[in-house]
């Protein structure tokens, strides 16, 4: 888990946190405008992400799933239509619509407007890569999409002095910058997948010949030669948007209630933000380790792989990075502004915080792999709508400790509501679930050779 882990973490902690920092960086002696302007674009651009989110996730499960037992065809060729339709419905009214977007945001939207026009427009890059990670990762390599993310962020690196300082391009020059870099690597990417075809001996997205037989059973999803008919393609790629759906949902809801707690914080002034702000954007590396531990889980429970205990290792990240950021709180803070007192205390409630946060999203890669997405997406829902109320009250009583404590609280509860969740995964229902529901091939034997794909062995 550990070692499927760290890449993961690498690749989120460069394409997730890097790039919007790079940016700002160099954009920084522009002046605050042109800092306002990248910090909304990629917020927006991170949204927008959200909203995609549960297709790369359920091309990663499924692809888990199928992978040395159906074809992986379907799932693939139903990953790229996703991404067509989400590129063209999200990137276009994005476009068409980006100053008064950019209106909601700021009171100077022009500069804004002028990112969001190659940002929102280089989404379906973006969107691009993330399929092909997916699949990556759902073959159990997640050391090539950790490569490509730390090549975009060297790329980044180069190209945004050329294009905003070099050819005078401003704000625009680090969004093109920032798209051309993602360009690049997808070519690196593409590349891979091809060479890791030809490895194969054929290609990545067959599954099994025709005349030879299904571990497990008949392949669910139409015949092997020829690929699935046409009524099926459609359920395909229902059954990729129904299992990454809860990904999504759980994505954009902790955006809102983010965004709703930055009103509660506001209530205290201008320093309480800004700490606030602060103190997020230093647990960020930490939480990162949480959602790792998840996309291991997940990819290992999609591939019918041991899990050992994600709860013991999640509560165990919880209490290391709780530490870890406790310990340098006051002077990594005092890099960010000359007053850290918010952000330290911050940081320190954040304790009560991170210990059932990471319980709960490391046990969530299981419940997402096992079809039970939804029944946890509704924990954490039950979480919020205990932790909002609770924000607004004890901060009314304890002041802006209260809102930290009641982040705790929603994490403990949505904590609680998916281990009963993963309580209610029986034997048989596991099962079950490895092979895709009911009424499906049963489960697969258990691999025991190592797909192309696999990370070698090792310390």
């Amino acid at each position: 888990m550990i070692r499927l882990a760290l890449p993961i973490y690498v690749e989120l902690l460069t394409a997730v946190v890097a790039v919007g920092v790079i940016d700002l960086l160099w954009v920084s002696g522009l002046g605050e405008a042109a800092i306002a302007a990248v910090t909304v674009g990629t917020t927006a651009e991170y949204l927008a992400y959200g909203l995609f989110l549960a297709v790369p996730t359920g091309v990663t499960v499924l692809v888990g799933r199928r992978d040395g037992h159906a074809p992986l065809g379907p799932v693939i060729r139903a990953g790229w239509v996703l991404w067509a339709v989400f590129s063209v419905a999200v990137a276009v009214p994005g476009v068409l619509l980006r100053e008064p977007l950019a209106a909601l945001f700021t009171d100077s939207p022009a500069l804004t407007a002028d990112f969001f026009l190659i940002s929102l427009g280089g989404l379906p890059v973006y969107f691009a890569q993330t399929v092909v990670d997916g699949v990556l990762k759902g073959l159990g390599d997640t050391r090539r999409p950790m490569r490509h993310a730390i090549i975009c962020n060297v790329l980044v690196v180069v190209l945004d002095p050329l294009f905003i300082y070099g050819l005078g391009m401003g704000v625009q020059g680090a969004a093109l910058a920032t798209v051309i870099a993602r360009a690049l690597t997808l070519a690196v990417a593409l590349a891979s997948v091809t060479r890791l075809r030809d490895a194969a001996g054929g290609p990545v997205t067959d599954g099994p010949v025709a005349d030879e037989p299904v571990a497990g059973g008949p392949v669910a999803g139409g015949p092997v030669a020829g690929g699935p008919a046409r009524g099926d393609r459609g359920r395909v790629a229902g059954e990729v948007i129904g299992t990454g759906l809860p990904m999504s949902g759980d994505f954009l809801a902790r955006a809102l209630v983010g965004m709703a707690l930055v009103e509660i914080v506001a209530g205290f002034g201008t320093a309480a933000v800004a700490g606030y702000g602060i103190g997020q954007k230093i647990m960020l590396a930490g939480v990162m380790v949480f959602y790792a531990l998840r996309q291991a889980a997940m990819i290992r429970t999609a591939r019918s792989e041991a899990v050992r205990s994600p709860l013991a290792l999640g509560l165990g990240a919880g209490v290391v990075i709780a530490i870890v950021l406790n310990v340098p709180a006051a002077p990594v803070a005092g890099l960010f502004t000359g007053d850290p007192a918010v952000a330290v205390e911050f940081l320190r409630w954040m304790t009560l915080y991170l210990v059932p946060f990471g319980g709960l999203i490391a046990v969530g890669g299981v419940l997402q792999a096992s079809g039970r997405g939804s029944r946890l997406l509704a924990a954490t829902l039950a979480g919020f709508a205990v932790q909002l109320p609770l924000a607004y009250g004890l901060s009314a009583w304890l002041g802006i400790t209260g809102v930290w404590l009641s982040m705790a609280a929603g994490a403990t509860i949505s904590l609680t509501g998916a281990l009963v969740v993963l309580a209610s995964l029986s034997p048989s229902g596991a099962s079950e679930r490895r092979a895709g529901g009911p009424g499906r091939a049963p489960a697969p034997a258990p691999r025991s050779t190592r797909t192309a794909a696999d990370p070698p062995s090792g310390p």
